[in-house]
């Protein structure tokens, strides 16, 4: 029997955390950030002679560098990294699909992804999967993404993806049947779908076409071990940079699977990696540009503003939303839950500060429904099914009160201004682009529904300076949770 020894360490969600932080404990530690988990990269691959670094998605999106130099600083500093792999994640498409395209020419590693489609050529649109030879050994690399990017993507009409997991097994079963004359040795997909997907994915795969690992990303899943699914290896590393996964495995040459394995998520920090000292002068470049454009005082607020989960109403949900619903002069600001991307903002608020916060620069725009459709709407977002860490939830403006039973799967109360909504009356409701270019998909309610109450109004082209230029001149704000959206278990 030949067999070879393998590590693989694999990120997921950095989301462009790039510094290190102090340890909450109060010890003054240091935990991760890019220059951390360099060094320690540096270190296994130094210490093991088999080594691949994989990501499973969303390098992009989260901080302000990366939203400052549109993903260019993320993939110069990726490329510092050198991964021998990375996949797409929903969030490498939010600066458009050209610049995508543009970041990808810049990648000096390989970005694989199986089923992004131009769909009047039926081609792929990247890579979709590498093979790379090690110690004798071949191993195959296929990339999926989540069905989100279908959602980036909507105003892309050349662009499509496979929907389902049921098509994207099947087109995994494609490159696999297609390749294993070659003697895999290993397959690995690494996906951007989600944990529960990632699960239902596995059990869908034929033994026969050779995957021994899927390495996901998605829902920031922190697993105490690997799942195993139809003889599987299912693994994840929760979000950022504070920890990476790190599979030990022995591959069998003459079975083509794996006979052995260790895994563990492994903290980082001072304790387990060094500095790469190199790496901080590279990011401290970046720093001392952003610093000395958004260093600038935006607002003070009375109380810290905090954002815990986006499924739940939060304090700092309902600051953004009723200063949008005040810009747009509307009964109800829709506010995607998704659009605030941090904990906690304040008391001081830097321009720093608010564009982490707040980084999506899309339109806002007002529309008229009825009553009625307020109803399915909000019996849509705030189904309990909406609310498993996947689903989009929204936050709501002051004056808006809805009240829903996840026994009877219904609202239960539906009020604007004290008053209870009368289905056969019209109301209007602003939102951003990307949420109405989604809206049958996430809120039940067409685009041409939206259309049938009369025409939309554009209130603003960028609803992060709309929202700049309102806190600017609001001072000493103390936003509340006050019973807003409220789910019963009666």
């Amino acid at each position: 029997m030949k067999t070879r020894d393998f590590t693989i360490l694999h990120s997921n969600d950095m989301h462009g955390d790039f510094i290190a932080e102090v340890c909450s404990e109060g010890t003054g530690k240091l935990v991760g950030g890019l220059s951390l988990l360099s060094g320690y990269i540096n270190k296994v691959r130094r210490e093991e002679e088999n080594v691949f670094y994989v990501v499973s998605g969303d390098m992009l999106q989260g901080s302000l560098i990366d939203t400052e130099y549109k993903g260019l600083s993320t993939i110069e500093l990726m490329n510092y990294l050198a991964p021998d792999v990375v996949t797409l994640g929903n969030h490498e498409i939010d600066y458009g699909l050209a610049h995508l395209l543009f970041l990808e020419k810049l990648a000096n590693f390989p970005i694989v992804n199986a089923n992004l489609y131009i769909k009047k050529y039926n081609k792929r649109l990247m890579r979709p999967y590498i093979i790379l030879n090690v110690a004798g050994f071949d191993v195959l690399f296929i990339g999926i993404i989540t069905e989100k990017i279908i959602d980036a993507l909507r105003m892309e009409s050349l662009i499509g993806s496979f929907v389902s997991v049921e098509e994207a097994a099947h087109e995994v079963g494609i490159i696999c049947d297609t390749y294993k004359n070659d003697d895999i040795d290993l397959t690995i997909l690494l996906t951007h779908i989600g944990y529960e997907s990632d699960l239902e994915l596995a059990s869908l795969l034929d033994p026969e076409w050779g995957v021994d690992m899927i390495i996901g990303g998605h829902t920031h899943t922190i697993l105490e071990e690997p799942t195993k699914v139809n003889d599987v290896l299912i693994a994840q590393a929760g979000v950022g940079t504070n920890q990476i996964g790190r599979f030990d495995i022995v591959v069998d040459d003459d079975t083509n699977s794996i006979v052995e394995y260790d895994w563990e998520l492994v903290q980082i920090n001072e304790k387990t990696s060094e500095r790469d000292e190199k790496l901080c002068e590279f990011i401290d470049s970046f720093k001392e540009e952003v610093d000395r454009k958004y260093n600038t005082i935006v607002t003070k607020l009375a109380v810290e503003a905090t954002h815990p989960e986006r499924e739940i109403e939060t304090s700092l949900g309902n600051l953004i939303a009723d200063a949008l619903a005040s810009i747009a002069e509307c009964d109800i600001m829709l506010l995607g839950s998704g659009s605030v991307r941090v904990k906690a903002l304040g008391p001081v608020v830097t321009l720093k500060d608010l564009i982490s916060c707040f980084p999506y620069n899309d339109s806002l725009s007002r529309y008229t429904i009825s009553g009625e459709k307020l109803y399915q709407l909000f019996n849509h977002v705030m189904r309990i099914e909406n609310r498993d860490g996947e689903g989009e939830c929204y936050q709501v403006n002051e004056g808006v009160e809805v009240k829903y039973s996840d026994k009877k799967k219904t609202v239960t109360s539906l009020k604007i201004a004290g008053q209870k909504v009368d289905k056969d009356r019209n109301y209007t409701i602003a939102l951003q682009g990307f949420h109405y270019a989604n809206s049958k998909e996430y809120l039940s309610v067409s685009n041409e529904e939206f259309l049938e109450g009369g025409p939309s109004r554009v209130i603003s082209t960028s609803t992060q300076d709309a929202l700049e230029e309102y806190l600017r001149t609001h001072q000493n704000l103390k936003p509340e949770v006050e019973g807003r959206l409220v789910y019963s278990k009666n």
